[in-house]
């Protein structure tokens, strides 16, 4: 940190004094992130102490009260809950899979949302494509009766991951039910990860409403390609059984806190993540970081005394993974209560190290932001651009709010995404810190200068 505030110190001159003031503040900042930050407890207590908190569940609902009471105990301004209804899928059991041609079994999970098997599992032919289009030219006669394997990777020279993310996801979103339309039994889709592992990863599938429900699994990517190989050799007969169901919805409730701001309080900050996350491994980077890091924004700011001219809101938002309840119901309660957000940040790409953030505005507010690149580059926030932001608060989108995703770096984030190693101990302690203290920096500045 003395080698850190000797640099400061070089650029400081350059500096006018409210900036002088601004760059000690953020300095002050990091300080406390980096040696007083309950940031790491609170995401060892959520992960360890309740696990994972798939939406509609009863660790779903004790994070809900976790996080209330957090709050309380830090003595803001408000903590309240705002309720909504929630859909509720379960995994009943763990997924059985296996390639009965050479009697070789593989590590396969049911995708949220699908439903189960025949309770004897399901035995047929299956067949590998790319694409959609690979698979409308196969047509009826060569998938009915079958099992479709999508098997298209992320792309892995994309050096921004989430974009090889979206390059691949729709076969997961929407696989099984482009192959149900032409006769298929069910649906096998490879792991969004762009590691070679054993490791599944679960997420969010859906239905179209046009075609029969068939059952829809993840297969890990190290048995995606023992399957892939198998297909080419020879007609592969494939194993697979699972059992899930769905619910009717039920209560739950996004978790909110607030310090009230001294001269602009109409004017809402809002910084969030999602408290829900898949129920294989205990939801820590997917996104307990994002929770206890916009929690610790508002830690920081009562920590250190500062006193924000405009309202900052940390919100614990339900049901991101597999419906946007959460999101959606905060929008909702914002216009109805005709509250003016300035800006809401999401935190949602997991705790690794900070790289900056993407801001989908117009381009007069990404040119006042970017004219704080000065403080915030001796941090590692280097990358400010116009982009997307997140999910859950896309819904409060309109012409003068500032939706901004916070970004860490993203090369190992789709290594644990939505999959059993998705656990505590994969979480950084420093670099959890900095994230938290980044976004509070950020917020710092458009509350001290507005947008």
């Amino acid at each position: 940190m003395k080698k850190h505030l000797s640099f400061l110190l070089l650029f400081l001159p350059s500096l006018s004094f409210a900036q002088q003031n601004d760059s000690l503040n953020i300095s002050n900042i990091y300080k406390v992130a980096l040696t007083k930050s309950d940031c790491y407890e609170n995401l060892r207590s959520l992960c360890k102490d309740i696990g994972p908190r798939l939406t509609g569940s009863a660790n779903a609902e004790k994070a809900v009260h976790y996080f209330e009471e957090k709050m309380k105990s830090y003595g803001f301004d408000r903590v309240y809950l705002q309720e909504m209804k929630v859909p509720v899928w379960r995994r009943l059991d763990q997924a059985k899979a296996e390639i009965t041609t050479t009697k070789t079994k593989v590590n396969v999970c049911a995708l949220g949302g699908s439903v189960a098997t025949d309770p004897r599992g399901i035995k047929a032919e299956i067949i590998e494509v790319k694409s959609f289009e690979e698979l409308d030219q196969l047509g009826e006669k060569n998938i009915k009766g079958k099992i479709v394997f999508f098997n298209r990777p992320m792309e892995p020279t994309h050096i921004e991951t989430f974009h090889a993310y979206g390059g691949a996801v729709n076969q997961r979103g929407s696989g099984a039910s482009k192959a149900a339309k032409y006769g298929a039994v069910a649906c096998v889709v490879r792991s969004m990860n762009l590691r070679i592992d054993e490791f599944p990863h679960t997420g969010a599938m859906r239905y179209d409403a046009k075609y029969p429900k068939i059952p829809s699994a993840a297969i890990s990517t190290r048995d995606a390609e023992l399957l892939s190989t198998s297909i080419k050799k020879q007609t592969t007969q494939f194993f697979i059984k699972f059992n899930c169901d769905t619910l009717p919805d039920q209560t739950s409730y996004n978790v909110i806190a607030e310090i009230k701001g001294s001269e602009f309080p109409e004017q809402i900050i809002t910084v969030g993540g999602h408290l829900d996350s898949w129920d294989l491994g205990e939801g820590a980077h997917d996104d307990g970081a994002g929770c206890v890091q916009s929690l610790e924004v508002l830690h920081l700011f009562k920590t250190l005394g500062i006193k924000p001219k405009r309202t900052i809101r940390a919100v614990m938002f339900m049901n991101e993974e597999n419906g946007l309840r959460g999101g959606v119901k905060y929008a909702e309660e914002a216009k109805r209560l005709n509250e003016n957000h300035i800006a809401a940040i999401e935190t949602d790409a997991g705790g690794f190290s900070p790289r900056g953030f993407d801001i989908d505005a117009s381009n007069a507010i990404i040119d006042k932001i970017k004219s704080w690149e000065l403080l915030l580059k001796p941090y590692g926030l280097r990358e400010i651009e116009k982009g997307g932001s997140g999910s859950d608060i896309g819904p409060l989108k309109a012409p003068n709010v500032a939706l901004i995703g916070y970004r860490p770096d993203s090369q190992r984030y789709f290594d644990v995404h939505h999959a059993a190693t998705d656990v505590f101990e994969a979480v950084n302690k420093r670099e959890l810190e900095l994230g938290a203290a980044s976004i509070a920096a950020l917020v710092y500045l458009i509350d001290q200068y507005g947008l």
